[in-house]
């Protein structure tokens, strides 16, 4: 499941009518609701203000609005994109200004999923990864090497502490016992300390 990072806004001309869909992470219903509440006041000329939000560890808290525009033609569509994207803890308000050209029942639909789906695929997203947390304490003569080796399997170093010898701090997704062993001629090894979960930015093109 894919959470969002921070809030995001994007803009979309369909047919002369304009659609601005403002993303926010949202843990609770109060949360989600005040945030529809607020884009509200903030474009109160709008034709539309139409709503989608997905909350809870298990999806439990899904809720759509289409705000006067046909059944099912606005909320439902952006309450799909947002499960089909696999999108969790998040609300997604799309607010339409009329161009004074009608859509149609298919043309809304389109509409309003591709502004939610759009604005995610701009959006910073994050994702849930498992993690193990260590340490390694070795001499000054392998950083270089050692530098190296993190850097090209992309390991995310949290601490480097300059003593008589060095002490690196870095998340794994794999233990890299053997790899460490073999470039210290078996000298220096890590040693665990927890598993953890952390977000991960990504973008949905790479999930």
């Amino acid at each position: 499941m894919y959470r969002l990072k921070e809030d995001h806004m994007e803009e979309l001309d369909i047919k002369k009518s304009r659609f601005l869909c403002y993303l926010h992470k949202s843990f609770c219903e109060e949360d989600a609701k005040a945030f529809i509440l607020k884009i509200k006041k903030e474009h109160p000329n709008a034709t539309h203000h139409c709503y989608a939000f997905v909350i809870g560890e298990h999806n439990e808290l899904q809720r759509s609005n289409d705000d006067g525009e046909p059944s099912g033609t606005a909320g439902v569509p952006m309450l799909e994109c947002l499960m089909h994207s696999q999108m969790q803890d998040i609300t997604a308000v799309v607010v339409r200004y009329f161009g004074g050209i009608k859509l149609g029942a298919g043309g809304l639909i389109r509409a309003y999923s591709k502004s939610v789906s759009n604005a995610l695929q701009h959006a910073v997203i994050t994702k849930k990864e498992n993690m193990k947390k260590y340490s390694l304490t070795f001499s000054y003569d392998l950083i270089g090497k050692l530098d190296h080796y993190l850097r090209i399997n992309h390991i995310i170093i949290l601490d480097k502490v300059y003593d008589e010898q060095v002490t690196y701090t870095f998340l794994v997704k794999d233990a890299i016992d053997e790899d460490i062993s073999e470039m210290s001629n078996g000298a220096f090894l890590p040693e665990f300390i927890e598993d953890v979960i952390i977000d991960m930015d990504i973008t949905l093109e790479e999930s």
